[in-house]
């Protein structure tokens, strides 16, 4: 996987209380394709973690949300946790950022419970996703199809029923990201 998003740019969308594993452990993984991550969050200065079952570590902010576009990058991913998920869903700037992502048919990653924001982003009918199994049926209400695998991929968004310490999960999510980031580069 070495380098195949060399120059390539991924927003990590976060608010406190994201799922810690979901964040580090992707952004490993990118950094060894040759991308660059860069933390998008709501929050000023530093956005807070959350590992297990208590706070994490503070991780600084490299771009305000309020400012962000879909535009300047070229893939997203969007960690799980329910505290972060939950203030991203009331966050009208997160709803557009990832809205951008989905109609610009750039790849989008939305890990356990991130899969939440295609119902806020009016973006969960007709597509399938793996979730966490404590929003299964929130996504289906709102007109999503259950894939029945722990990672599913329809067009241009995967989505991983649990956290990304699974290395088959977190190389499916950084060659989708690649995948589409070069097929897009083709049809440009």
């Amino acid at each position: 996987m070495n380098a195949m998003l060399t120059g390539k740019t991924v927003a990590v969308l976060v608010a406190n209380g994201f799922e810690e594993i979901d964040m580090t452990e992707p952004q490993r993984a990118f950094l060894g394709a040759g991308a660059v991550i860069k933390l998008v969050s709501p929050e000023q200065g530093l956005v807070n973690g959350w590992h297990g079952r208590a706070w994490g570590h503070y991780f600084p902010v490299d771009v305000p949300l309020s400012t962000s576009l879909a535009a300047d990058f070229d893939a997203l991913v969007v960690p799980g946790g329910e505290r972060g998920v939950a203030k991203l869903r009331g966050n009208a700037h997160a709803l557009r950022f990832l809205r951008g992502f989905m109609d610009g048919g750039k790849p989008v990653a939305l890990i356990g419970t991130a899969p939440l924001l295609l119902i806020d982003a009016e973006r969960a009918s007709g597509r399938t996703v793996a979730c966490a199994a404590e929003v299964c049926d929130e996504l289906t209400g709102a007109g999503a199809r259950l894939g029945e695998e722990a990672v599913v991929l329809d067009k241009n968004l995967l989505t991983c029923a649990g956290s990304l310490d699974d290395a088959a999960a977190r190389d499916a999510v950084v060659k989708h990201a690649a995948d589409v980031t070069s097929a897009l580069a083709d049809a440009a």
